[in-house]
């Protein structure tokens, strides 16, 4: 099989859960343990930064990345879900696995894959381990997927762990108190690991502070009073993430890792570049501005609402898609009734149906039409916008990556 066909087998065969949701997922790593066992245990072979949490663990993975390899090293790169190619998930300085390693894997493993029957996650983290030892990274930086206990992830025994924050998200996986998933989210605290909670808050604090002191795991906060750097992110929420960062960073060097204020500089500066970061507070166009943000739950649209207010603007052109197994509708209660909405769904199973959304939407007054693709709607929110207009494109992942 050449690149494309084995992306193909794995889509057919195995469950994605960003494409069908809940039939995807499993609820304990016992198929990653038997594809981890199949390969040798490459897990083993690497040090790494395992990183949860309900928003930022991207960002943060992204710029711990960044500052690690300005620092010297060689850095793998687990994150997910991909924008617009699988290898997007598994990358070293910067770089995406090669197509041709992919297939190879799939190749070798094939017996194994059919034999376990993985989900596309599982398979994919695996792959990333496999990958990263083969290529004998000095240092992996690895994001969950939604959880932390049972995240298929969490057979890793990490430097240091970090939790970036908690809220109200993957609510039938994960529980529907924010103390309850935060015991699930600190489920990736080894025994005598360091923990770093990127924020500090109040239903949460003693979660953490209890599953620590069983682990024998010291706890360092982020510090929100520091000074932030200067950086390529844009989005003023990242001043959160980058905070987590540098104190991830100040627990590395108290573990022996030679990382200088030089290098901690020009990694922050050089994020987006030395790392491929995507889908966060992006800049797409100028004259109309045209901005696109991944953000998805409550928290995350809470930031996206901070930054859209602090923009001068004459109107705001909102494209706007969700998948179907959320409850949107506290989300849509935080949304701009002054907005023209673009309302459409996604090009994957999971996408909630475009009249179903507009319905819902209408309810809590916000006004718009309905078109039959994200690309539709994208492009009539840029032909009616004026230059001082602002168009937004939101609401889920899979929209973004439609318009990247």
């Amino acid at each position: 099989m050449n690149y494309k066909e084995t992306l193909r087998y794995l889509l057919e065969r195995l469950p994605m859960y960003q494409r069908v949701g809940k039939a995807a997922y499993k609820a304990d790593l016992s198929n990653t343990y038997a594809l981890c066992g199949l390969l040798g245990n490459p897990e083993q072979k690497i040090r790494t930064i395992h990183i949860a949490g309900t928003n930022g663990k991207g960002s943060v993975a992204h710029i711990l990345a960044s500052v690690l390899q300005t620092a010297g090293m060689k850095v793998g790169l687990h994150t997910s879900p991909h924008y617009i190619d699988f290898r997007e998930r598994i990358r070293i300085n910067g770089n995406r696995i090669p197509k041709a390693d992919v297939v190879r894997f799939v190749e070798e493993n094939k017996k194994g894959i059919e034999q376990i029957q993985p989900s596309f996650f599982e398979m994919a983290v695996v792959m990333a381990f496999s990958y990263f030892a083969e290529q004998k990274v000095d240092i992996a930086v690895v994001e969950t997927g939604m959880g932390g206990r049972l995240d298929s992830t969490n057979v890793l025994t990490p430097l240091i762990s970090i939790i970036t924050n908690i809220g109200l998200d993957h609510t039938q996986f994960l529980g529907n108190t924010l103390e309850t998933i935060a015991r699930e989210k600190a489920g990736i605290i080894k025994p005598g690991t360091p923990v770093v909670i990127g924020e500090k808050q109040q239903e949460t604090s003693e979660v953490f502070a209890q599953v620590a002191l069983e682990s024998r795991s010291a706890v360092h906060y982020a510090d929100s009073r520091i000074t932030i750097p200067e950086t390529d992110l844009l989005g003023s929420y990242q001043n959160k993430n980058i905070a987590t960062a540098l104190k991830s960073i100040e627990v590395l060097q108290g573990l022996g890792f030679d990382i200088g204020n030089a290098s901690i500089a020009a990694g922050l500066k050089n994020v987006v570049q030395n790392t491929e970061f995507v889908g966060r507070w992006q800049l797409l166009g100028s004259n109309p501005m045209v901005i696109c943000d991944a953000g998805h739950n409550i928290e995350g649209t809470q930031q996206v609402q901070q930054e859209l207010n602090a923009i001068g603007y004459r109107q705001l052109h909102y494209v706007l898609g969700f998948v179907n197994d959320k409850n949107i509708d506290p989300v849509l209660e935080m949304l701009p009734q002054k907005a023209h909405y673009y309302y459409c769904k996604a090009n994957i199973p999971r996408g909630m149906e475009v009249n179903e959304l507009a319905t819902k939407a209408h309810e809590k007054g916000l006004i718009g039409n309905t078109y039959p693709s994200v690309q539709a709607a994208f492009q009539s929110a840029k032909e009616n916008a004026g230059k001082d207009d602002v168009v937004f494109v939101g609401g889920s992942t899979f929209v973004v990556a439609e318009v990247l």
